[in-house]
């Protein structure tokens, strides 16, 4: 059976700024490439620079007009998100839209990153909490909207306070859950305080559901040589449009949380399909690790102390 199209109106993003993380591939490059598509400048900061120039060769190849440039970025070191923020602060141009994509999943055996921290907390959550810290200037001043990715890994477990790096008894998939969970209620608490401090930005939330990306394939830099047998079965249902959702179709719920008028912050935007893996995206109930206040404002106040980034109070 032919898969439906699924698809959303993007708005003209003339005259904006758009930062998008995890670029390279996958979904954020089809986000980056409609984010061209629409109008917008777009700023890919990635990690690996052969990557970055074939991206930027193939939304070329689909935006021959697209306004579009490389950074360098290594979520996974401070120092390197501190030179990112350098560069864009040195250059001064606001941002309007910035989408908080990248991610690494589920090593098979503990890594940290350059600072210490274990891999998938460093990385999907303390990178992005820092690269947001420090550009925060040039987002207030585009008075931006910020969307957070998240993950249906986000809709159980909780995080480690006791050892956030999970320096005892390391468990791959409760360490994901954890860092999507850091990444929703950091999401949702830059919301909170932009309100309450009159910052101007708007932040909210988007998950993908299931689509046949690089997450789960073999990642040899982080210790998986081969795919997993996951990945398999997601890229077996997906072709046949089972309940699961293509690159294209997991993009969606990020472009609508980042980019429609209807879109708010404080909300989260996932697909509507049966179990929320695929299909049109719409606006979901928060995960219930995602609802409490009391741990986002805990874990803001970890995250300024482990970055060693302190955001306004006003």
């Amino acid at each position: 059976m032919p898969r439906r199209p699924i698809d959303i109106t993007i708005p003209d993003l003339s005259g904006k700024r758009a930062l998008v993380t995890g670029a390279s591939d996958g979904m954020g490059l089809v986000m980056a490439t409609r984010l061209a598509a629409a109008g917008a400048e777009v700023v890919l900061p990635v990690r690996n620079p052969s990557k970055g120039e074939k991206a930027l060769a193939t939304i070329r190849g689909h935006v021959p007009e697209a306004r579009i440039s490389l950074r360098d970025l290594d979520l996974s070191s401070l120092s390197s998100v501190a030179a990112l923020a350098e560069t864009l602060l040195g250059e001064d141009q606001p941002f309007h839209l910035m989408i908080n994509n990248a991610g690494v999943m589920t090593p098979p055996e503990r890594q940290t990153t350059a600072d210490g921290f274990e891999l998938q907390l460093g990385t999907n959550h303390l990178g992005h909490f820092a690269l947001v810290a420090r550009t925060l200037p040039l987002l207030r001043a585009g008075r931006a909207r910020v969307t957070s990715q998240v993950s249906v890994a986000a809709r159980r477990g909780n995080v480690n306070w006791e050892d956030p790096s999970w320096e005892d008894g390391y468990d791959d998939m409760r360490a994901y859950s954890q860092s999507k969970i850091a990444v929703g209620l950091f999401g949702l608490e830059l919301d909170r305080r932009s309100r309450a401090g009159d910052w101007g930005i708007t932040s909210n939330l988007s998950h993908p559901g299931v689509a046949p990306t690089n997450l789960l394939a073999a990642r040899p830099e982080i210790g998986r040589t081969t795919d997993t047998l996951s990945v398999r079965m997601i890229r077996w249902l997906s072709a046949r449009g089972i309940l699961l959702g293509t690159p294209e179709t997991a993009a969606l719920p990020a472009l609508l949380a980042a980019t429609s008028p209807e879109a708010t912050g404080g909300r989260m935007y996932g697909p509507s399909g049966p179990g929320h893996l695929g299909g049109p995206p719409a606006e979901q109930a928060l995960y219930r690790p995602l609802r409490s206040p009391e741990d986002a404002a805990r874990l803001w106040e970890v995250s300024e102390r482990l970055t060693r980034t302190a955001l306004p109070t006003s």
